[in-house]
């Protein structure tokens, strides 16, 4: 697939990951990064999909050759001139709960030699919420491949600096849906002007329930009013994504709102849930032209992916799986 081929685009991190999963499983050295998740959660649905992303010269590159044979385009992935850590750490300590510190009290704790891989491990994202500068890997505007072909893009979680030009990069292209999941590093009461900044450009938002709470600095406020009240911010579609609750789809512009149940799944791990569900969203939105069933598209592309490891997993799975889950998951709607 040429790059003029690709019609949905998805711009974010490619990462090395390493990572405990809730029931205390190791992996190591393994390929990640929200925009891959968030491709494969669309690739369920489209055959048309590229990355925009930036890794440093000693990136794997049998990981962009598994990528592309997995049919998703890697033309827009930037390979610099120099060596970029892109190691990522996390830990689960429960389905809903996420901690990327310190990874040696989390090997410790599951009775697992600390890998030497992580000795000298420091977090690739810490710098993502500087409001001056473009560190290495943060996304530039001038990354975004000008192609006549895009008819929508998905901005995944990266640096606040990123999240502020790339839906200007967007319109001047004359990409009609654009779609952003915010960074949980700046939503929070030090970025509460700038969050206005980059809903205002979008056409959805699509946070998690706590990054929404963190923003707002309380756990008392409605998940619906959260939903108005970035919806007011100027974008046209919200939604909090809550994981094993589901997700609370606002759409601004016809008033409604809906509650939509999580796919009961089998859960094996569930790294990239929300991209994937950024991903599968996308793509339901701009096929159906229907916030309801793009959340749907969303939660089934979810449902898939935490059921396996990895984020090509998700583009494996047996035909007519996605269409099973999407009908069945129509039944269990409610407006609200």
């Amino acid at each position: 697939m040429s790059l003029e081929d690709i019609q949905y685009l998805f711009i974010g991190g490619l990462r090395e990951d390493y990572f405990i999963t809730h029931t205390d499983e190791v992996y190591l050295g393994v390929l990640g990064g929200n925009a891959i998740y968030a491709a494969a959660g669309a690739k369920i649905w489209s055959p048309f999909i590229g990355i925009v992303s930036r890794v440093g010269s000693n990136y794997p590159l049998k990981w962009l050759e598994q990528i592309r044979d997995a049919g998703i385009n890697v033309g827009g992935v930037q390979m610099l001139n120099h060596a970029l850590d892109t190691r990522t750490f996390y830990a689960y300590v429960s389905e809903e709960e996420r901690v990327d510190t310190n990874p040696a009290s989390h090997f410790l704790r599951i009775n697992h030699p600390l890998p030497k891989f992580l000795l000298d491990y420091q977090s690739s994202t810490e710098d993502m919420d500087d409001k001056e500068k473009f560190s290495p890997l943060a996304i530039r505007p001038d990354d975004v491949p000008a192609l006549d072909s895009v008819r929508a893009a998905h901005i995944a979680p990266t640096h606040y600096i990123s999240h502020t030009v790339l839906s200007v990069r967007l319109r001047e292209l004359h990409i009609g849906l654009i779609s952003l999941d915010p960074s949980e590093r700046y939503m929070n009461h030090n970025f509460q002007d700038e969050l206005h900044v980059i809903v205002h450009d979008l056409d959805i938002f699509l946070p998690s329930e706590n990054e929404a709470r963190s923003y707002f600095l309380t756990q008392d406020i409605d998940v619906w009013e959260m939903a108005e009240t970035f919806g007011s911010m100027g974008c046209k579609i919200v939604v909090i994504k809550s994981g094993t609750k589901g997700q609370y789809l606002w759409d601004n512009v016809s008033k409604k709102r809906w509650h939509i149940p999580a796919y009961p799944a089998n859960v094996k791990d569930v790294t990239g849930a929300g991209d994937s569900y950024c991903g599968g969203f996308l793509v339901g939105m701009d096929i159906t032209q229907d916030p309801l069933e793009a959340a749907l598209h969303g939660s089934v592309s979810a449902s898939i992916t935490v059921e396996g490891i990895g984020p090509l997993y998700s583009i494996e799975t047996y035909p007519g799986l996605a269409e099973a889950r999407l009908e069945s998951l129509r039944l269990a709607v409610r407006a609200v």
